[in-house]
Protein backbone atom coordinates (compact mmCIF):
# COMPACT_ATOMS: atom_id res chain seq x y z
CA UNK A 1 0.00 0.00 0.00
CA UNK A 2 1.05 3.61 -0.52
CA UNK A 3 2.09 4.87 2.93
CA UNK A 4 1.62 8.62 2.57
CA UNK A 5 -1.56 10.57 1.69
CA UNK A 6 -1.91 11.01 -2.06
CA UNK A 7 -4.05 12.86 -4.54
CA UNK A 8 -4.78 11.54 -8.01
CA UNK A 9 -4.82 14.06 -10.85
CA UNK A 10 -8.05 12.55 -12.18
CA UNK A 11 -9.82 9.23 -12.66
CA UNK A 12 -7.75 8.40 -15.74
CA UNK A 13 -4.51 8.66 -13.77
CA UNK A 14 -5.98 6.56 -10.97
CA UNK A 15 -6.95 3.90 -13.52
CA UNK A 16 -3.47 3.76 -15.00
CA UNK A 17 -1.90 3.38 -11.56
CA UNK A 18 -4.42 0.71 -10.63
CA UNK A 19 -3.70 -1.16 -13.86
CA UNK A 20 -0.02 -1.39 -12.89
CA UNK A 21 -1.03 -3.16 -9.69
CA UNK A 22 -3.18 -5.55 -11.73
CA UNK A 23 -0.66 -6.28 -14.50
CA UNK A 24 -0.44 -9.95 -13.49
CA UNK A 25 -3.95 -10.35 -14.88
CA UNK A 26 -2.99 -9.16 -18.37
CA UNK A 27 -3.82 -11.65 -21.12
CA UNK A 28 -5.65 -13.94 -18.71
CA UNK A 29 -9.30 -14.91 -18.98
CA UNK A 30 -10.54 -11.67 -17.42
CA UNK A 31 -13.50 -9.30 -17.64
CA UNK A 32 -13.32 -5.88 -15.98
CA UNK A 33 -16.59 -4.68 -14.43
CA UNK A 34 -17.08 -0.97 -13.73
CA UNK A 35 -19.55 0.75 -11.43
CA UNK A 36 -21.09 3.66 -13.36
CA UNK A 37 -20.61 6.39 -13.69
CA UNK A 38 -17.27 7.49 -12.26
CA UNK A 39 -15.94 3.97 -11.99
CA UNK A 40 -16.19 3.51 -15.74
CA UNK A 41 -13.47 6.09 -16.35
CA UNK A 42 -11.09 4.29 -13.97
CA UNK A 43 -12.05 0.85 -15.26
CA UNK A 44 -11.63 1.83 -18.91
CA UNK A 45 -7.93 2.46 -18.27
CA UNK A 46 -7.59 -0.87 -16.45
CA UNK A 47 -9.31 -2.76 -19.29
CA UNK A 48 -7.19 -0.95 -21.90
CA UNK A 49 -3.89 -1.78 -20.22
CA UNK A 50 -4.86 -5.40 -19.52
CA UNK A 51 -6.40 -5.71 -23.01
CA UNK A 52 -9.61 -7.30 -21.72
CA UNK A 53 -13.36 -6.60 -22.14
CA UNK A 54 -15.12 -3.90 -20.08
CA UNK A 55 -18.58 -4.54 -18.64
CA UNK A 56 -20.66 -2.77 -15.98
CA UNK A 57 -22.50 -3.55 -12.76
CA UNK A 58 -25.17 -0.89 -12.41
CA UNK A 59 -25.91 -0.58 -8.70
CA UNK A 60 -27.60 2.53 -7.30
CA UNK A 61 -27.19 4.23 -3.96
CA UNK A 62 -30.36 4.83 -1.96
CA UNK A 63 -29.97 8.17 -0.21
CA UNK A 64 -31.75 9.30 2.94
CA UNK A 65 -34.81 11.38 1.90
CA UNK A 66 -33.68 14.32 4.03
CA UNK A 67 -29.94 13.95 3.37
CA UNK A 68 -29.55 12.50 -0.16
CA UNK A 69 -25.75 12.19 0.06
CA UNK A 70 -26.08 9.88 3.08
CA UNK A 71 -26.46 6.32 1.81
CA UNK A 72 -28.93 4.18 3.70
CA UNK A 73 -28.83 1.34 1.16
CA UNK A 74 -27.87 0.31 -2.36
CA UNK A 75 -29.62 -1.82 -4.93
CA UNK A 76 -28.44 -3.68 -8.01
CA UNK A 77 -30.29 -3.83 -11.31
CA UNK A 78 -31.37 -7.39 -10.47
CA UNK A 79 -32.95 -6.37 -7.19
CA UNK A 80 -30.31 -7.23 -4.62
CA UNK A 81 -30.49 -4.80 -1.70
CA UNK A 82 -27.76 -4.03 0.82
CA UNK A 83 -28.75 -1.67 3.60
CA UNK A 84 -27.61 0.19 6.66
CA UNK A 85 -30.25 -1.40 8.90
CA UNK A 86 -30.35 1.35 11.50
CA UNK A 87 -30.54 4.17 8.96
CA UNK A 88 -33.11 2.35 6.81
CA UNK A 89 -35.40 1.63 9.76
CA UNK A 90 -35.34 5.29 10.79
CA UNK A 91 -37.45 6.35 7.78
CA UNK A 92 -40.11 3.66 7.98
CA UNK A 93 -40.59 0.48 5.95
CA UNK A 94 -43.02 1.86 3.35
CA UNK A 95 -40.85 4.86 2.51
CA UNK A 96 -37.74 2.70 2.39
CA UNK A 97 -39.34 0.19 0.01
CA UNK A 98 -40.47 2.99 -2.31
CA UNK A 99 -36.94 4.46 -2.43
CA UNK A 100 -35.50 1.02 -3.18
CA UNK A 101 -38.06 0.42 -5.95
CA UNK A 102 -37.25 3.77 -7.57
CA UNK A 103 -33.51 3.08 -7.37
CA UNK A 104 -33.90 -0.35 -8.94
CA UNK A 105 -35.95 1.03 -11.82
CA UNK A 106 -33.29 3.65 -12.46
CA UNK A 107 -30.49 1.07 -12.23
CA UNK A 108 -32.18 -1.10 -14.85
CA UNK A 109 -32.84 1.91 -17.11
CA UNK A 110 -29.22 3.01 -16.99
CA UNK A 111 -27.89 -0.52 -17.47
CA UNK A 112 -29.90 -0.93 -20.65
CA UNK A 113 -28.93 2.54 -21.87
CA UNK A 114 -25.21 2.04 -21.33
CA UNK A 115 -24.99 -1.41 -22.95
CA UNK A 116 -27.36 -0.92 -25.86
CA UNK A 117 -25.75 -2.32 -28.99
CA UNK A 118 -22.78 -3.77 -27.10
CA UNK A 119 -22.12 -7.46 -26.61
CA UNK A 120 -19.54 -8.44 -24.05
CA UNK A 121 -18.10 -11.97 -23.67
CA UNK A 122 -19.82 -14.12 -21.04
CA UNK A 123 -18.15 -13.75 -17.64
CA UNK A 124 -18.92 -17.20 -16.24
CA UNK A 125 -15.76 -19.06 -15.25
CA UNK A 126 -13.58 -15.98 -15.80
CA UNK A 127 -11.74 -13.71 -13.40
CA UNK A 128 -13.92 -10.69 -12.62
CA UNK A 129 -12.12 -7.46 -11.73
CA UNK A 130 -14.63 -5.03 -10.24
CA UNK A 131 -13.49 -1.41 -10.38
CA UNK A 132 -14.79 1.84 -8.91
CA UNK A 133 -13.24 5.27 -8.38
CA UNK A 134 -13.15 4.67 -4.63
CA UNK A 135 -14.80 2.83 -1.79
CA UNK A 136 -16.63 4.66 1.02
CA UNK A 137 -19.40 2.77 2.85
CA UNK A 138 -19.15 -0.26 0.55
CA UNK A 139 -22.95 -0.51 0.18
CA UNK A 140 -23.00 0.11 -3.58
CA UNK A 141 -20.12 -2.27 -4.27
CA UNK A 142 -21.73 -5.01 -2.20
CA UNK A 143 -25.01 -4.61 -4.12
CA UNK A 144 -23.06 -4.82 -7.38
CA UNK A 145 -21.23 -7.94 -6.23
CA UNK A 146 -24.56 -9.57 -5.40
CA UNK A 147 -25.55 -9.08 -9.04
CA UNK A 148 -22.24 -10.52 -10.23
CA UNK A 149 -21.96 -13.67 -8.09
CA UNK A 150 -24.86 -15.60 -9.73
CA UNK A 151 -22.85 -15.48 -12.98
CA UNK A 152 -20.27 -17.69 -11.25
CA UNK A 153 -16.97 -15.97 -12.03
CA UNK A 154 -13.85 -18.00 -11.38
CA UNK A 155 -12.49 -15.34 -9.04
CA UNK A 156 -13.61 -11.87 -7.92
CA UNK A 157 -11.07 -9.08 -7.50
CA UNK A 158 -12.19 -5.69 -6.17
CA UNK A 159 -9.84 -2.91 -7.26
CA UNK A 160 -10.14 0.74 -6.19
CA UNK A 161 -7.72 3.67 -5.94
CA UNK A 162 -8.70 4.66 -2.40
CA UNK A 163 -10.71 3.40 0.57
CA UNK A 164 -10.91 3.63 4.36
CA UNK A 165 -8.34 1.52 6.20
CA UNK A 166 -11.19 -0.71 7.43
CA UNK A 167 -12.24 -1.63 3.88
CA UNK A 168 -10.05 -4.72 3.59
CA UNK A 169 -11.75 -6.31 6.59
CA UNK A 170 -15.21 -5.26 5.38
CA UNK A 171 -14.67 -6.80 1.94
CA UNK A 172 -12.84 -9.94 3.11
CA UNK A 173 -15.98 -12.10 2.92
CA UNK A 174 -17.17 -10.51 -0.31
CA UNK A 175 -14.24 -10.95 -2.72
CA UNK A 176 -11.27 -13.24 -3.31
CA UNK A 177 -8.77 -10.38 -3.59
CA UNK A 178 -8.91 -6.71 -2.66
CA UNK A 179 -6.51 -4.31 -4.39
CA UNK A 180 -6.33 -0.71 -3.19
CA UNK A 181 -3.65 1.88 -3.91
CA UNK A 182 -4.26 3.82 -0.71
CA UNK A 183 -6.02 2.74 2.49
CA UNK A 184 -6.51 5.87 4.57
CA UNK A 185 -7.16 5.70 8.34
CA UNK A 186 -8.48 9.26 8.09
CA UNK A 187 -10.76 8.70 5.11
CA UNK A 188 -13.30 11.49 4.53
CA UNK A 189 -14.81 11.17 1.04
CA UNK A 190 -13.67 9.83 -2.33
CA UNK A 191 -13.54 13.25 -3.99
CA UNK A 192 -10.93 14.38 -1.43
CA UNK A 193 -8.31 12.25 -3.17
CA UNK A 194 -8.78 13.70 -6.65
CA UNK A 195 -7.61 17.05 -7.97
CA UNK A 196 -10.32 16.82 -10.65
CA UNK A 197 -13.51 14.93 -9.78
CA UNK A 198 -16.19 16.17 -12.14
CA UNK A 199 -19.55 14.53 -12.82
CA UNK A 200 -19.44 11.90 -15.58
CA UNK A 201 -22.25 12.05 -18.12
CA UNK A 202 -24.16 9.10 -19.56
CA UNK A 203 -22.68 9.97 -22.95
CA UNK A 204 -19.12 9.56 -21.65
CA UNK A 205 -20.00 6.21 -20.07
CA UNK A 206 -21.44 4.94 -23.36
CA UNK A 207 -18.47 6.25 -25.34
CA UNK A 208 -15.96 4.54 -23.04
CA UNK A 209 -17.82 1.23 -23.12
CA UNK A 210 -18.07 1.25 -26.91
CA UNK A 211 -14.40 2.15 -27.30
CA UNK A 212 -13.27 -0.54 -24.84
CA UNK A 213 -15.25 -3.25 -26.64
CA UNK A 214 -14.94 -1.90 -30.19
CA UNK A 215 -13.70 -5.13 -31.73
CA UNK A 216 -16.42 -7.12 -30.00
CA UNK A 217 -19.38 -4.76 -30.47
CA UNK A 218 -22.44 -5.56 -32.50
CA UNK A 219 -24.15 -2.23 -32.92
CA UNK A 220 -27.89 -1.91 -33.28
Amino acid sequence: MIAAPITFKNREEAGKLLAKRLKNYAKKDVVVYALPRGGVVVAAEVARVLNVPLDILTARKVGHPDFPEFAIAAVGQNGYVVKNKEAASSIGEDKFEKLVEDAQIEARRRHGLYLKGIRIPEGAGKIAIVVDDGLATGLTVRAALSDLKPHKPKKIVLAVPVAPDTAADIMADEVDDFVCLYLDPNFVSISTYYEEFSQISDEIVIELLRAANKKKNINS
